[in-house]
């Protein structure tokens, strides 16, 4: 797997996605998390376009001595044209 230069942008993003995931295994008495389904747009961070491959990479790295360590992740395309800056837990768990 590549990783492209601006992989430290992409792991601000990965460690908020994880937390969101990580604070709703908890609220839901989740022991383990065997999979993560996520619906990448395009999304800037700090000024960097987030890739798929730097965006699981990030998430796999901070999920060791977690309940998502060794986690399956399944990143998919949206087909929105959206630009997003930044994260929004709306857009994550699209219930509002």
């Amino acid at each position: 797997m590549y990783i492209h230069n601006n992989i430290m942008h992409d792991i601000h993003l990965a460690n908020k996605i994880l937390n969101l995931i990580l604070k709703n295994a908890k609220k839901n008495n989740l022991k383990k998390i065997t999979k993560i389904k996520i619906e990448l747009g395009e999304i800037i961070e700090h000024n960097q376009i987030i890739t798929p491959e730097n965006l699981k990479f990030n998430i796999k790295m901070l999920a060791k001595g977690t309940i998502a360590e060794n986690v399956k992740i399944e990143i998919y395309a949206t087909k929105k044209n959206k630009k997003l800056h930044g994260l929004n837990p709306c857009n994550l768990c699209k219930k509002h």
